[in-house]
C-alpha cells in the first residue's frame, strides 16, 4: 500500500496518545492492552484497499471543491445528500453523476454560501480550517463513584467508526459493551466490509431494539457508560437524552459530534471534519482515511479514561473538527511514509444483529435488583 500522507507529528502525537490510554486501563484496574495508533490510523484504508487520497478523499465519498473564496468540502455518502444537490445548487435537476456540476459551478460561487445553504439541508460541509482547536468539554452532571473496569456496563449507540473505536477499546479493557442498534436502521457498516465491522465490534453484544421502546431507556438507566455518536437532538425527542434519565452514580455520557454541542445538529463524516479543521496536505488535498474519526475515537476514550479516573458522573463533548484542528496545529514535520497497514482481526466476528438481546435484558435486570 501507498503513503496516505500522514504527518510524522500527527502519528507521534496518536502514538502517545495510545500510550497513554493503555497505561490509563492499567491504572483503572482493566486488561493489559496494546493499542497500535498506525494500526487504528491506516487499518480501515488496508482492509478496503484505499490507496492515496488526493483531491478526492480515499473512500471516495467526500471532495474538496473550490469557490471563490477558498477550499470547501463535501460528503455524498447518503442517497439523501445526493438528492439534495439539485437544491444545493439551485438546479432543477443535476446528471446521474452530481460531481460533474459541483465541480464546475461552485467555482463561480462563494464557499462560505455553499457551506451555508449545505448546512441549511442537512448535508456534511464544511470551509477548510473553520474550526479552532479545542479540548473535550466535561461538565459535572450526577453524584461521582468509584469504578473499575471490569465492572463497566457500556452502552455504545453510536456506528461507524469513531464512537464504536471507543467502545472497542473499553471492551479490549474489560468492560461489558452493548452496541444497540435499531433494526430498521443498524449501523451502516454492517453492509460494508465485514472485517471492518467486526475490527470495531467483535467484542460487543448485540442489542437491537426500536429506539422507541422503553427497554431503551431502561438500558441507559443502568449504564455506567453512554457513547453517543448521533446528533443528540434525536436522542432528546425521545426523551433519551443525558439530562432526561436516572443517572447511576459515576456515569459518564459520551456524546461525539461533528462540532460540539454549540452545533449538535450540524452533520459531519470523518473527512468533511477533518476539512473543517484544517487536517489537509498541501495542494490542499486529503490527509489520511477519514482521518477525524479514529482520532476522534481516541480522543473520546482518553476523555472517557479520565474522566472516570476522577469518579466520572460528567457530560463529555467530542468535537470531530476540533479534534482534526488540535492535530493540524502541530509544527509541520514533513510526511511520515504511513503505508497502510492491516488490522489485527479478532477470532470471533461480530454478533449478528439482536443476537444478545435476551442476555442484555437479564443484565438491565440484575442491574435493577442491585439498585
Amino acid at each position: 500500500m501507498g503513503s496516505l500522507g500522514i504527518p510524522d507529528a500527527l502519528l507521534l502525537r496518536a502514538r502517545r496518545m495510545a500510550d497513554g490510554i493503555a497505561a490509563q486501563i492499567r491504572q483503572l484496574g482493566g486488561r493489559a492492552v496494546r493499542i497500535d495508533a498506525d494500526e487504528i490510523l491506516t487499518g480501515r484504508a488496508a482492509l478496503l484497499g484505499l490507496s492515496a487520497p488526493g483531491r478526492v478523499a480515499a473512500g471516495g465519498a467526500t471532495r474538496l471543491l473550490v469557490g471563490t473564496d477558498g477550499w470547501w468540502a463535501l460528503t455524498l455518502s447518503r442517497a439523501d445528500d445526493v438528492d439534495a444537490v439539485p437544491a444545493l445548487l439551485e438546479l432543477p435537476d443535476v446528471d446521474p453523476d452530481p460531481w460533474g456540476p459541483l465541480s464546475s459551478a461552485p467555482a463561480a460561487r462563494a464557499a462560505a454560501d455553499l457551506v451555508a445553504r449545505a448546512r441549511l439541508l442537512g448535508m456534511p460541509a464544511a470551509l477548510l480550517g473553520e474550526c479552532p482547536p479545542a479540548d473535550p468539554t466535561v461538565v459535572a452532571h450526577n453524584d461521582t463513584a468509584s469504578a473499575t473496569m471490569k465492572d463497566l456496563l457500556v452502552v455504545d449507540l453510536s456506528s461507524m467508526w469513531a464512537g464504536p473505536l471507543c467502545g472497542r477499546l473499553l471492551a479490549a479493557a474489560g468492560a461489558t459493551v452493548v452496541k444497540v442498534e435499531s433494526p430498521e436502521r443498524p449501523d451502516g457498516t454492517r453492509a460494508g466490509h465485514r472485517g471492518f465491522f467486526d475490527w470495531m465490534n467483535s467484542e460487543k453484544l448485540s442489542y437491537a431494539l426500536d429506539f422507541d421502546s422503553p427497554e431503551l431507556a431502561e438500558l441507559l438507566t443502568a449504564a455506567d457508560v453512554v457513547i453517543e455518536g448521533s446528533r443528540p437532538a434525536g436522542l432528546a425527542r425521545r426523551g433519551l437524552g443525558a439530562h432526561q434519565l436516572p443517572a447511576r452514580p459515576g456515569r459518564v455520557w459520551l456524546r461525539i459530534t461533528g462540532y460540539g454541542p454549540d452545533h449538535p445538529d450540524r452533520v459531519a463524516f470523518g473527512d468533511d471534519a477533518a476539512v473543517a479543521g484544517g487536517l489537509v496536505g498541501p495542494g490542499p488535498v486529503f490527509c489520511g482515511d477519514a482521518i477525524a474519526d479514529p482520532l476522534s475515537g481516541l480522543e473520546a476514550t482518553r476523555a472517557v479514561l479520565d474522566s472516570l479516573a476522577a469518579g466520572g458522573g460528567a457530560v463529555v463533548d467530542v468535537s470531530m473538527a476540533a479534534v482534526a484542528a488540535t492535530y493540524a496545529a502541530l509544527p509541520a514535520t514533513g510526511h511520515a511514509s504511513s503505508p497502510s497497514r492491516l488490522p489485527t482481526l479478532p477470532p470471533r466476528a461480530a454478533r449478528e444483529l439482536g443476537a444478545d438481546n435476551a442476555a442484555v435484558r437479564r443484565l438491565i435486570a440484575d442491574r435493577r435488583v442491585l439498585c
